[in-house]
């Protein structure tokens, strides 16, 4: 009998966890990604907008799948308008990733406060989004091939829930304390 460890939980003889939900065809468990996490090309059409102003458009975005999370998508800088950016308050630190810098977005005398990030000096096995930016959709409108992307529960998380991901994802609630 095969034991397997995610995030703390343990389970005996099954690829996910009992209470994952089902992926349909066309869909992704989040308890099928890996940890520690991986990096991977995403040729889809990724914008980020706030209000009518397009931030980025890129078909070349890279997507780091983590277990129990939703995808985050980078974006290269070459696709984003960095003009729009400003180096925000504070950091964090990623323990797969390494330290990451804010920056908030920018327009006319609207700011939106942290609401994109990028790791400038990953650690090796994330060197492929070094200098990427990563956006919180609840703070500007992300989409995925024309989806509108939903924010992950939680203040802290930058996952992007679409439709072809089910789970259930970290944050939020209490019980995905624990993962």
């Amino acid at each position: 009998m095969s034991r397997r460890t995610v995030m703390g939980w343990r389970w005996f003889g099954q690829e996910r966890p009992a209470f994952a939900d089902e992926p349909q065809p066309g869909q992704e468990s989040v308890w099928d990604y890996p940890r520690p996490p991986a990096c991977r090309p995403d040729a889809r059409e990724v914008v980020v907008r706030l209000g009518d102003r397009e931030i980025a458009r890129t078909t070349a975005a890279m997507r780091v799948l983590e277990t129990a999370s939703p995808p985050t998508f980078y974006l290269p800088p070459a696709d984003v308008d960095e003009t729009v950016l400003r180096p925000g308050n504070g950091t964090s630190w990623c323990e797969w990733k390494g330290p990451a810098s804010y920056f908030d977005v920018v327009l006319g005398d609207e700011t939106i406060p942290q609401a994109a990030w990028a790791y400038s000096d990953p650690k090796a096995e994330f060197v492929a989004i070094a200098r990427y930016y990563g956006f919180y959709p609840g703070r500007v409108a992300c989409f995925v091939a024309g989806e509108r992307v939903r924010q992950q529960p939680g203040h802290f998380y930058g996952g992007w829930v679409t439709d072809e991901i089910v789970g259930p994802v970290k944050g939020g609630s209490a019980e995905s304390s624990g993962w």
